[in-house]
């Protein structure tokens, strides 16, 4: 009975993780009364009510929530199907969804996504740019590009690039305010602090007699670096930054490296993805690029011509 209930099953599955018949019809590209009536229908052959439905709340029944650990199961193994015969085409298909940091996104992953789109043109980029933290499962994503010393997480990483992170300022700020010697000399400065990090206005440094830290009162707080390393330019005051960020600034002389010998934690450039048992070919395919992409670091990424996107066969 339940063989000819397939895509029923799919759709009542989704509904579920979705807790809407609204979210569900997004997800699977259908409209909200035609995954109603594939629910309906699934019921009908059932015999059996699944959901309670109100016009605030959707909620499972007790037979809901155990046919839908089975419906998941099914669901996940036809997923698995399409991967295999995915691989075995080598072709990407469906949507890649992506979540990124916005300034990390718009500097080096626009001409990257559009490179990559256009080998393999069958493939749809949703790409979401934010610098919080979203919930891959929870919100549906495939992968994100985290920057960031990784801690423990039950998400599978693989680190694409390390970076390093400066302390900066403008040469005007330098020439009126001078230049800090010991991180403790930091307090007497006028400080940017990027907030979007634990403890944003603690700074660590590992100096000459080992490790040091100072916290600063910022004249200026924000939660993005692109922000922070402008106002940095502009003479407002000293700033730590990722080397993705300022690295244009330091070869044009914009912003120069201070308190060299001492040394800020840096940190790796990782793709981040739920533990699955088939990744994928589309999310495989899209890691090795970027992984090979940004093999020698992002100042060799920068330094490299980049590749110029052709035009993608959109028929």
């Amino acid at each position: 009975m339940l063989i000819g209930n397939l895509d029923g099953m799919t759709v009542f599955a989704r509904v579920v993780e979705e807790l809407s018949f609204s979210g569900a019809a997004r997800k699977l590209g259908m409209s909200k009364s035609a995954v109603s009536k594939h629910v309906t229908k699934l019921e009908d052959n059932l015999g059996i009510r699944l959901l309670n439905r109100t016009t605030r709340r959707l909620s499972l029944t007790d037979a809901g929530s155990t046919f839908y650990l089975h419906c998941a199961r099914v669901v996940e193994e036809i997923e698995a199907a399409e991967h295999a015969l995915s691989d075995l085409r080598g072709t990407p298909r469906g949507t890649l969804r992506i979540s990124a940091p916005l300034t990390f996104g718009q500097r080096y992953l626009s001409g990257l996504v559009t490179e990559f789109m256009c080998r393999y043109p069958g493939l749809h980029i949703d790409i979401h740019l934010a610098d919080h933290l979203v919930d891959l499962v929870a919100e549906g994503f495939d992968l994100a590009i985290r920057i960031t010393r990784l801690k423990d997480s039950s998400l599978i990483a693989r680190k694409l690039a390390p970076f390093k992170t400066f302390l900066v300022a403008s040469p005007d700020y330098i020439a009126q305010n001078g230049e800090p010697i010991h991180p403790a000399d930091l307090i007497h400065h006028r400080t940017l602090s990027y907030t979007n990090i634990s403890s944003p206005n603690i700074w660590e440094f590992e100096g000459p007699d080992g490790p040091v830290s100072v916290r600063v009162d910022p004249v200026m707080s924000c939660n993005n670096g692109e922000f922070t390393s402008t106002a940095a330019i502009r003479g407002i005051g000293i700033a730590r930054e990722p080397e993705f960020i300022i690295i244009d600034a330091l070869k044009a002389g914009t912003l120069v490296p201070i308190m060299t010998n001492y040394s800020y934690p840096g940190g790796g450039i990782y793709a981040v993805y739920p533990e699955r048992r088939h990744l994928p070919t589309k999310v495989r395919l899209f890691i090795d690029f970027l992984a090979d992409r940004f093999r020698g670091g992002i100042a060799d990424f920068c330094n490299e011509p980049q590749e110029q996107a052709g035009s993608a066969d959109i028929s």
